[in-house]
C-alpha cells in the first residue's frame, strides 16, 4: 500500500495556497537530500515552496523537486518525501508535522527481492546487515523546531 504522506503534502501544499499562505516544508537532511548544502542547520532545512519562490515544483510519491534561487544562484532541489518533517503556512504557522522516514534505495530493492527469493535463514542476515549499517547513520530528529 503507498504512502498517504504525498498525498496530505499536496493537499496541504494546496491548502495553503488557498488561504493566501505561504507554503514552507521543514525537510531532514543526509546524503540522498539535494539541496544547499550552506544553508542546512542540524541536518534541517527550511524552504519557501510557494510558486513565486520555486518553479516547477513537483510532490509526487517518492520525491519533491522543485527549482528555487537562493542568493541569485538557480539550484535544482530534490527531497524525499520521507524526508519532509513537517508542511505549514508561513504566515500563520499551521500546517502538519510528519515522522520522518529516511530514504534508503538498496534496502528497499534488499527487501522486495528477499520476499521473493530469500529462505527465512538468510533473510534473518539480511536484517542483521541492515541493522548494522543503519546504525552508522545520524538518526533524524522527532517533532517540530518553530522557526520565525
Amino acid at each position: 500500500m503507498t504512502s498517504t504522506k504525498p498525498y496530505l503534502l499536496r493537499a496541504l501544499y494546496e491548502w495553503c495556497l488557498d488561504n493566501n499562505q505561504t507554503p514552507y516544508i521543514a525537510v531532514w537532511v543526509n546524503e540522498h537530500t539535494r539541496v544547499p548544502a550552506q544553508y542546512v542547520r542540524d541536518n534541517e532545512i527550511v524552504l519557501n515552496i510557494g510558486p513565486v519562490a520555486s518553479h516547477n515544483l513537483t510532490i509526487d510519491n517518492d520525491w519533491v523537486s522543485f527549482s528555487a534561487r537562493f542568493s541569485g544562484v538557480s539550484h535544482d532541489i530534490w527531497i524525499p518525501v520521507g524526508h519532509v518533517a513537517s508542511i505549514f503556512g508561513r504566515e500563520s504557522s499551521q500546517g502538519m508535522g510528519f515522522e520522518v522516514e529516511p530514504y534508503a534505495p538498496e534496502t528497499a530493492e534488499k527487501a522486495e527481492a528477499s520476499e521473493k527469493t530469500i529462505e527465512p535463514e538468510a533473510e534473518a542476515e539480511v536484517a542483521k546487515a541492515d541493522e548494522s549499517k543503519s546504525s552508522d547513520k545520524p538518526k533524524p530528529k522527532k517533532g517540530l523546531k518553530l522557526v520565525k
